[in-house]
Parts: C-alpha cells; sequence; structure tokens
C-alpha cells in the first residue's frame, strides 16, 4: 500500500477516536499525582491501551505500563507519554493536595493513545515493518527528591527519574529510538511547533551541615552553628558564579530544607537541597566540584561537618535532527503549517530524563501548540483541544510510519547514523560511579 495510503487510513481512525482521546486526557488532567505515585494513572493507561485490543505489561518502572503492536523483528520504535504531574497550589484547577497537570503529561498520555489508536485501529501497523512500543513513563519531574530517596533506600526503584529505571530493568533493552511530543506556548503563539530541543543535565546534591547545640544566650561558644555553616555556603557558592562560562548555561539552584529548631539554641543540623544544571556532562561534573568546594568551606570556617549526598538526576538533552525533521514534514504536508511555522531549536536550561536517553540512542523531543501560559504555572491553560490533543497524536503516528515504511528502511538509516555516547552499561556504571556519599570535618583540618 502506498505510503500516502497508510497515512490517510490513520488520520481518519484517529478522528473516529477524537473524543476519547479528549476525554483521556481531560480524566488524567483531573487526576494528577506525582512521579512514583501514579497508580491510578497507570491504571488509566491500561484501559486505554485495553479498548485498543492491545495486551498491556504493568507495573514496568514501579509504576507505569506500555503495550507492543507490530511485528516481532526489529527496529522497534518507542512512544511516550509522561504520567506524573508537578505540584502548583496557585494554580485553580489543582488538587485539594496540590497537584497540578501544569506540565502538559495529561495531554502526552492521550497523544499516545491516540497514536496507539490511529496506528492500530487502522490496520496500518500490520503494513510497517519493525514493531512500535506505547509506553506511558513514570516520574519525568524529578521533584518529591525525599520519598524517591526513601524507594531508593528501600530497594524498590534505583534512580529518579522513570525513563532511567525503565532503562535499568530492561525496558530499553529492545528499543531503537523514542518519540515524544511535550506541549508549549511556542514563540507566544504565533508559531505552531518547537521541531527540536537541546535541554541542560544537572547533578543533585542532599547536604546536611553539622554542628553542636548549645544555649544560645548562656553559651553560645560552646555550641558549632550549623545555620552559619550554610549562611557561608550559599555566599560561597553566590561567589563561584561568575566563574561560569556563558555557553555551559550553569544554573545553581538551592533551597534549605530544615534549619534549626529553637530559637534559644545553637542550631546542630541544617539540611539543603541543590540542583546544578549545565548544558554537557562535562560542564555538571566541573559545577558541581566547584559547589561541593563551597560546601565544604562554610563547614571548614565554621569547624563542623557537612556531609554531601552527589547523584546525577538528568543527563543533557540533544535531540535527533532527523527524527523531528520527519514530524516537521508531516506538519506542512498534514498539519496545515507551512515553512515559517516552525521554531526550528529550543535551547533551554531545564532538564528532562529524555535526556538520558539521547545519550543511548536517537530521540525526538518537538514541542506542540494547543496552550498559553508558563509550563509549571498558575496561568497554564490548554486553549485548542484540537492542537493539543489530536493533531501530535497524528502527526506522531505518521512519523511512525515514515520510520516503518518500506522494510523501515528510514528508521535503520537514522539508526545507523547515530553515535551513541553511552551503552546501557558504560551508563549505569557512570551514574553509579558519579553517585556518592562524602563527609567532610572541618573541625579536622
Amino acid at each position: 500500500m502506498e505510503k500516502e495510503e497508510l497515512k490517510r487510513r490513520c488520520i481518519e481512525a484517529i478522528d473516529r477516536r477524537r473524543e476519547d482521546i479528549i476525554r483521556l486526557g481531560e480524566k488524567v488532567y483531573r487526576n494528577p499525582e506525582l512521579g512514583y505515585k501514579e497508580f491510578e494513572t497507570t491504571k488509566c493507561m491500561e484501559e486505554a491501551f485495553a479498548s485498543l485490543g492491545l495486551d498491556t505489561v504493568s507495573p514496568i518502572a514501579y509504576t507505569g505500563c506500555r503495550a507492543v503492536a507490530g511485528g516481532k523483528e526489529k527496529p522497534a520504535v518507542a512512544v511516550m507519554g509522561e504520567l506524573d504531574s508537578v505540584v502548583c497550589p496557585e494554580h485553580e484547577d489543582c488538587a485539594v493536595n496540590g497537584n497540578m497537570h501544569a506540565c502538559g503529561h495529561n495531554v502526552q498520555l492521550a497523544n499516545l493513545y491516540g497514536c496507539a489508536a490511529g496506528l492500530v485501529e487502522s490496520g496500518v501497523i500490520n503494513e510497517l515493518s519493525g514493531m512500535v512500543e506505547f509506553i506511558a513513563i513514570p516520574a519525568e519531574e524529578c521533584v518529591d527528591l525525599d520519598y524517591r530517596d526513601k524507594l531508593i533506600e528501600e530497594g524498590r526503584i534505583g534512580f529518579y527519574g522513570g525513563k532511567q529505571e525503565y532503562l535499568s530493568r530492561g525496558g530499553m533493552d529492545n528499543i531503537d529510538m523514542i518519540l515524544q511530543c511535550h506541549m508549549m506556548e511556542v514563540d507566544g503563539g504565533r508559531k505552531c511547533c518547537t521541531v527540536d530541543t537541546n535541554t541542560n543535565g544537572f547533578i543533585t546534591k542532599n547536604v546536611k551541615f553539622i554542628g553542636k547545640a548549645a544555649h544560645a544566650g548562656a553559651a553560645p561558644y560552646e555550641g558549632i552553628n550549623a545555620v552559619n555553616m550554610a549562611q557561608l555556603a550559599l555566599n560561597n557558592i553566590n561567589a563561584l558564579r561568575e566563574t561560569f562560562r556563558e555557553e555551559d548555561l550553569v544554573r545553581v539552584s538551592t533551597v534549605i530544607t530544615s534549619g534549626g529548631e529553637l530559637v534559644n539554641v545553637v542550631p546542630a543540623v541544617v539540611t539543603m537541597q541543590i540542583m546544578v544544571r549545565a548544558a554537557t556532562v562535562e560542564a555538571m561534573t566541573e559545577a558541581g566540584e566547584k559547589v561541593g568546594r563551597a560546601l565544604k568551606a562554610g563547614a571548614l570556617a565554621v569547624g563542623g561537618k557537612v556531609e554531601i549526598r552527589d547523584q546525577i538526576g538528568y543527563f543533557p538533552l540533544a535531540t535527533d535532527r532527523a527524527l523531528s525533521a520527519l514530524y516537521r514534514k508531516n506538519m506542512i504536508e498534514y498539519g496545515g503549517a507551512d515553512e515559517n511555522s516552525f521554531v526550528e531549536l529550543y535551547r533551554a536550561a531545564s532538564s528532562t530524563d529524555l535526556g538520558d536517553m539521547s545519550q543511548i540512542m536517537p530521540c525526538m523531543h518537538v514541542w506542540s501548540s494547543g496552550i498559553t501560559g508558563g509550563l509549571h504555572s498558575k496561568d497554564f491553560k490548554i486553549c485548542d483541544f484540537e492542537k493539543a490533543y489530536v493533531l501530535p497524536a497524528k502527526m506522531l503516528a505518521l512519523t511512525v510510519i515514515d520510520l516503518l515504511y518500506e522494510d523501515a528502511g528510514k528508521a535503520k538509516e537514522i539508526i545507523r547514523a547515530y553515535r551513541p555516547r553511552f551503552t546501557k552499561e558504560t551508563y549505569i556504571k557512570y551514574m553509579k560511579e558519579h553517585s556518592a556519599v562524602e563527609l567532610f570535618d572541618g573541625s579536622a583540618i
């Protein structure tokens, strides 16, 4: 069958499921769950896949599920949607606990379902080579770290990110490339799509300054003030900012999570969380080492101790230009776009765990329109259901057709041209080697 006919049938199948696609997205929107807590959202996606006659595997990475369509031969294309929400208590639609899909992940899940419906119910999947995995993946937002640290300590997960966890469990062993679409108000609504994306990676530091309690009025000289250590460390970090190169897009974010109990007691313990972001793996590592020295200097000055728990969060994302070019072409031919409808490259200091996968295999991460307001903000709003929920589902499905048509020639070409930085084994090794706990005793120097 001609490729254009396959695409026409796929689009018609998605149009027939239009109301179901929107209904799914809105259902998830009203029931937001944080990462590794998406138990109800996983059930929702299991039911959605089952409605298409697809067998589902669940859970896949503590939460999450997947369904497979097509033959058993490779190449294998993964289409992903993310399950988790953020916390945005200022948003008018937030849940009682403050959870809110101000990230657009509910839209991703609707796109995922719509893409599957188009390929499966049209019968198009049977005309293609290779296979497609439809994956509802957990825990993209790197939040709620105390909860995730507890899961790690209990041996329930090994990584903060859901894609990292799925990879470590062998879920990506058969996957050759990943397709994903996110939502954004593109160029103030003047453009319909962002084609390629580069983002920062980051390292997390869970920090505990350990001092010595004493009466703050009667004998402060007998104490070692952990708040003072933390304040000095923050000043040290600020003094470092001019040493970061502009092209590395280094960002250091800090928050004090606890800082003393009573005002008349010299605080003995202060805890902090720090995120060090940068555009390359090398810049992440270098900036992380500098911040580590700043923390130790704060402890050294006061004569206390500091425990630093380092863990790599996510690696930088660099999307595969050949993959996203297919999506762009389909937007022009089938999505009503023209050559001036696109932001060609979005460079962001934010992070995603798709960055880790992009270091191992070709990944596409486009940004579609249909929303207004900033991501993760109280102003986030889905303003156009067709552009947000339905159109990206069509474009993802059409991109799969391009990849797997005629003995999957295009997919094989992209795989041959891709140059990975890591294999699965070297990636996991690197993550473990750069995740460590260090106790620095300033009183011993």
